[in-house]
């Protein structure tokens, strides 16, 4: 094959066929100057709410929003600690610390990468207020598993489905597998907004009335607060967008399993490429096609030199950044965790991406694992 340019994402060519629709929605809300809160944050609430299969859905401003004042809904504060994965976006970590409680990392599970059940209850102490499994990649994590661990210890278990838009979970959806749940609805997300924004789903009336209020300067009525809380609600022209997309959402998420399918046939009997794990009670979304490879930053390097766009997630796991060097981890803390950040390999995945493209690129990867 010719050689090619593979893009890692193309959101071009994902709003190319509804750019109409976003921008006119926009020219509404321009025309009628309602730029926050309004019928489009509170349909798109509704709408993502019934997509998840959940009671509520609060529109927030961002992923690192969202978890966040989910956590401070939980009523977590200083003195806690929450129990998460070390190979996850330092996001999920960086929730837990501005709650003013201490992140507790655990090791994660061989092939899925996400946290592994097994490892959580050596971790729970006195302090420990509950447990942040990450959906990581659109590949659920053992929910039940880790529930039942919870259950044990009396603690409450929380989403990070940043990754996880509609995956599922013994048939059931992301977003309404735990108490609460925080979505990211950054650009490149498999639901991704035209700027940042975020949201938190419950089937807790209660939990979702706390974040409502604190989303908003702690108030339900103008000027009256109720709480200390944040400015962190979702714009209107996000929440149209949003809006616009959700209903092409499972498709998109077809269309990445077409395409992880795809590569999973291509690279299957190729030797020194790891493909990604899907628990067999799982339908993973695929927000990311991830491989584990040796000498990965030489085939990162060769890879892009031959026009395939790469990346890794993540190169260097939660507890060995620099700034959770207090908590006192080094080198070998999490061996599975940092065996995935020195291995991992991100290959192209998006709804548009080609059968020709799919090839190309796993061609490009033997080539460059083999020499």
């Amino acid at each position: 094959m010719a050689d090619q340019t593979v893009p890692f994402l193309d959101l071009v060519a994902q709003h190319a066929p509804i750019r109409d629709d976003i921008l006119s929605a926009w020219t509404q809300i321009l025309d009628s100057c309602g730029f926050v809160g309004g019928q489009h944050v509170e349909g798109f609430e509704q709408a993502f709410a019934q997509a998840c299969e959940c009671r509520h859905a609060v529109t927030v401003s961002s992923g690192t929003d969202a978890l966040l004042l989910a956590l401070k809904a939980l009523g977590v504060g200083p003195g806690d600690e929450v129990i998460l994965p070390a190979n996850t976006f330092l996001a999920t970590a960086e929730a837990v610390s501005h709650a003013g409680a201490t992140p507790v990392f655990a090791d994660v599970v061989h092939g899925t990468w996400n946290i592994d059940s097994e490892k959580i209850s050596e971790l729970v102490t006195p302090r420990t207020r509950g447990v942040i499994g990450v959906h990581l990649y659109g590949q659920p994590f053992d929910v039940d598993a880790v529930q039942s661990v919870c259950d044990r210890h009396g603690i409450w278990l929380m989403e990070d489905s940043a990754q996880g838009h509609l995956a599922e979970y013994k048939g059931r959806r992301t977003g309404g597998l735990a108490r609460i749940a925080a979505f990211s609805f950054y650009p490149g997300k498999n639901l991704g907004a035209p700027g940042e924004g975020g949201a938190v789903t419950t089937n807790d009336s209660a939990l979702a009335e706390h974040v409502r209020k604190l989303r908003d300067h702690g108030q339900r009525e103008k000027y009256v607060h109720e709480l200390v809380g944040f400015n962190c609600r979702l714009p209107s022209l996000m929440a149209a967008a949003l809006g616009i997309k959700l209903p092409h959402l499972s498709a998109w998420n077809a269309a990445r399993r077409r395409n992880a399918a795809l590569y999973k046939k291509q690279l299957q009997n190729a030797p020194g490429i790891l493909l990604p794990t899907e628990l067999d009670c799982c339908t993973g979304v695929y927000h990311l096609f991830v491989v584990h490879v040796d000498r990965r930053d030489q085939v990162f390097e060769q890879l892009k030199k031959a026009g395939v766009g790469v990346g890794i997630h993540y190169k260097r796991p939660c507890h060995l950044q620099p700034c959770y060097s207090d908590l006192g981890h080094g080198p070998g803390a999490f061996p599975v965790a940092e065996y995935n950040a020195s291995h991992c390999l991100s290959l192209p995945m998006y709804a548009e991406l080609s059968e020709d493209q799919v090839e190309y690129v796993c061609e490009r990867l033997v080539e460059a694992v083999r020499s």
